[in-house]
């Protein structure tokens, strides 16, 4: 069997990562079979170069090998791309036509963007992945074909079968053997390998020096996220090699490039917002202070209300409640607050006591100050955002790290002219 090592000279692949080498090591022990295989991962991690790898190692090399972009067909029209259509079976039907099922026979097709099928051409394809049939559009002749399939995607088919997107069913009998193509923050020793590939290929195909890169600018580049991954490194390769007049790329220059991005590698993804991975660094902050903010108006608006009940009015000769030497539990602290022997034992503000040095005066309307501050905040952040990407609502979005729909919401909510 051919090593991993020669896939990749024959193919182009430039790795070193494990994820990387054990998704090529998959696919050619499952190319000689016919088996379905799922392929899985973000967008621009290169999913298509692995279809043509099973293709290549199967017995089937010899058949045909379609590619289907299955989201760059309208839904009018993917069942007649797909299965063929017959003469008059809809408007524009001059005459028959075969599909690609019925061209592909003997061969492979890959179904890339599988997740964007409708229902109904889902139906269809389960069908052909069953029996081997299918019908042509306007047709009742049943139609055999001997086809392998490979399809890929980047959404969460786990997640569009709980939205009633995908069908359960269908999704089992293309996930037979799932393959994982790891994002390229995943494999921060390649990514210099890549960009000096782009680099390389730039300066051979337009007759000019390489680019270098010192030591920070190397250092930038394996900390970015990538959120287009290969793809997004090939463009910046590309443009870096044919705008910049220096040959060393320095993390200035770089950043220039990246600067309308997110560039932070964060270790942990903030869920609660919507899981969105892109999120960077300064945006992470601001939503877990914002947390904490409220966090802390509720709790003084929790204490402020015990106070009231105990009929004893702040004023700016504070007084507290005296605690105990073991500091025991809040219990203990509350029943002080509601027994009658309250007033005797209270105490002015002793500099020297550390317990009390704890304690923070509470004026009751410090909660209504600090939601309007909040208020007064986001509205500040979405209309620098906008001011920043010119209008565009969707640029800002991303760089707030919300929904453009939440956006929308937000500048109605808050009356932000445009």
């Amino acid at each position: 069997m051919i090593d991993i090592q020669s896939i990749k000279q024959r193919f182009g692949i430039i790795g070193l990562s494990p994820q990387l080498d054990r998704a090529i090591d998959i696919v050619r022990q499952v190319a000689p079979t016919d088996l379905t295989v799922l392929i899985t991962g973000e967008s621009g991690t290169g999913k298509e170069i692995f279809p043509k790898i099973i293709h290549q190692f199967s017995s089937r090399k010899h058949g045909p090998f379609i590619a289907v972009n299955c989201g760059a067909i309208p839904e009018g029209t993917i069942d007649s791309e797909l299965f063929g259509h017959e003469k008059g079976s809809f408007t524009g039907a001059h005459e028959a036509r075969k599909g690609y099922f019925e061209v592909a026979n003997t061969g492979t097709i890959f179904l890339d963007e599988v997740a964007e099928l409708p229902l109904s051409t889902q139906v269809r394809l389960l069908r052909v992945l069953e029996s081997g049939e299918f019908m042509r559009v306007g047709s009742s002749k049943v139609i055999k074909t001997d086809v392998r399939l490979v399809a890929a995607t980047n959404v969460n088919l786990s997640e569009a079968i709980s939205n009633g997107k995908f069908r359960e069913d269908l999704y089992y009998r293309l996930n037979t053997v799932p393959v994982q193509i790891p994002p390229l923050r995943q494999r921060k020793d390649d990514i210099v390998l890549l960009f000096r590939k782009f680099a390389a290929d730039v300066a051979e195909k337009y007759r000019m020096p390489v680019l270098e890169l010192n030591e920070e600018a190397t250092q930038v580049l394996k900390n970015y996220r990538w959120s287009g991954n290969v793809r997004q490194l090939k463009n910046i390769a590309e443009q870096i090699s044919i705008i910049e007049e220096k040959r060393m790329v320095s993390p200035e220059v770089l950043q220039k490039y990246l600067q309308d991005q997110n560039t932070s590698d964060l270790p942990v993804l903030y869920k609660q917002f919507g899981g969105n991975d892109s999120l960077s660094e300064r945006d992470l902050l601001y939503k877990v202070l914002f947390d904490m903010k409220k966090d802390m108006t509720e709790m003084k608006r929790l204490v402020a209300e015990i106070i009231a009940a105990t009929g004893i009015e702040p004023d700016d000769d504070v007084v507290y409640p005296r605690r105990s030497n073991d500091r025991n539990d809040f219990e203990k602290d509350t029943s002080l607050l509601k027994s009658s022997e309250y007033e005797k034992d209270i105490i002015h503000v002793d500099n020297n006591d550390p317990y009390q040095k704890e304690d923070i005066p509470i004026d009751y309307h410090e909660e209504i100050e600090e939601t309007l501050s909040l208020e007064k905040k986001e509205k500040e952040m979405i209309i620098r955002a906008l001011e920043k990407h010119g209008g565009r609502r969707k640029n800002a979005a991303a760089e707030l790290g919300i929904s453009e729909r939440t956006l929308y919401r937000k500048i109605k909510e808050y009356e932000i002219s445009q």
